[in-house]
């Protein structure tokens, strides 16, 4: 592939690995699927991540924030939106025109939205959320029948989904997410004899949705694991998922130095001898950490950066790579020759988890999206 001309960094995004792990999951559990494109679909690009997935079946998107529903529906974007999270009083209005379901736990929220429904004389849609275990946002499960009956009741709100977070389902130990099942179970048998259930019930996250079929119920929500990415160094994804980004920068600079010079801030590094340096436009501006024991791959071999990591730039130590030169490729996240940068061995080097690397990828690395016009030939 012929560099990217006019940018220092860049990710390349497959989205024909978005398209493959989304119909993975519709195979796999038979459900609805709600694509979580939140925190820009994770670093990824959240509308033509959303469009990718809904093309290959998503039939919801869920975000955490209306700044991220609204982008999608401002490119066009009509398919059904979550908002999963917290949503300020002031937007609810903003909500509700705009056709996107809030995620509600009491009876303010829902007052509110009835209110502004009636007023803008267009249905509010209102997932109530439960707080089965994670003790983070949502009603309490004894008190969720009664706030299930207050959105029934409300003028202009329609009660279209039940929902709950699972706090461990990436976790070795089931334990904690079989109690929180069994709660949530609890109020499904409650509201169901009462004639109180919504249309959509969903828990499973990416986790669940891999080995827990009882937690599927109608719809099954898809995120880390959309990207190819492993829910947890305990739940990793077969081969049948792809991880859809890589992470690619050039060599700006190819020189050697002399013995005992230092490289970079401080001079933490000092040459021992006469050394092949690189400089890749590249630094923790854009989301690569100050970290040492870092790698990226020039050349198709692994090479260690040394000094510290700056805003800008890394430097690298090219002996094992002589044959480079300037200008050409490196992969920070990735495969070159048959090497492998992953994700998950980034996290592991900077003591964070996947899901941080991706997201904490800067706005300013430029994001260059592959296989998006061969997508509509390929149609469930």
């Amino acid at each position: 592939m012929s560099l990217p001309e006019n940018f220092s960094t860049w990710l390349e995004v497959d989205l024909s690995a978005i398209r493959d792990n989304v119909r993975a999951f519709l195979l796999l559990t038979g459900r609805e699927v709600m694509a979580i494109v939140k925190a820009n679909a994770y670093g990824h690009g959240a509308v033509p991540v959303a469009e990718t997935a809904i093309q290959s079946g998503a039939t919801w998107l869920g975000v955490s924030r209306i700044e991220e529903a609204i982008e999608l529906r401002e490119a066009s974007i009509e398919t059904r939106i979550l908002i999963l999270g917290y949503t300020p009083p002031e937007k609810i209005p903003t909500a509700i025109r705009n056709q996107i379901s809030i995620a509600c736990w009491n009876r303010r929220q829902i007052d509110l939205a009835s209110e502004c429904a009636q007023k803008n004389q267009i249905n509010a849609k209102a997932h109530l959320k439960v707080d089965t275990g994670m003790s983070r946002l949502g009603a309490p499960p004894e008190s969720a029948e009664s706030i299930a009956e207050h959105i029934i009741e409300a003028p202009g709100v329609e009660f279209e989904g039940l929902f709950t977070h699972f706090a461990c389902a990436d976790e070795p130990n089931p334990a904690v997410t079989e109690l929180q099942e069994g709660h949530f179970q609890e109020l499904l048998n409650r509201l169901q004899k009462n004639q109180l259930l919504p249309e959509i019930i969903h828990i499973s996250n990416s986790a669940a949705a891999l080995i827990r079929p009882s937690s599927f119920f109608n719809m099954v929500r898809i995120g880390i694991a959309m990207y190819g990415l492993h829910p947890s160094k305990h739940q990793i994804l077969g081969e049948n998922f792809t991880p859809a980004l890589t992470w690619k920068s050039v060599l700006g600079q190819v020189k050697k130095v002399a013995p005992g010079t230092g490289i970079s801030y401080g001079h933490e590094y000092v040459t021992a001898k006469s050394e092949l340096i690189g400089t890749i436009p590249v630094g923790y501006g854009d989301g690569y950490r100050r970290v040492k024991g870092n790698y990226v791959l020039a050349g198709g071999k692994r090479v260690p950066v040394v000094g510290r990591v700056c805003m800008d730039y890394i430097m690298v130590n090219l002996e094992t790579a002589p044959d480079v030169k300037e200008g050409d490729e490196v992969v920070l996240i990735g495969s070159q020759n048959g090497n492998t940068i992953s994700a998950e061995e980034l996290a592991e080097r900077w003591n964070t988890i996947n899901y941080e690397i991706v997201c904490g990828l800067n706005a300013r690395v430029a994001r260059i999206y592959k296989n998006k016009d061969s997508l509509w030939d390929n149609k469930l």
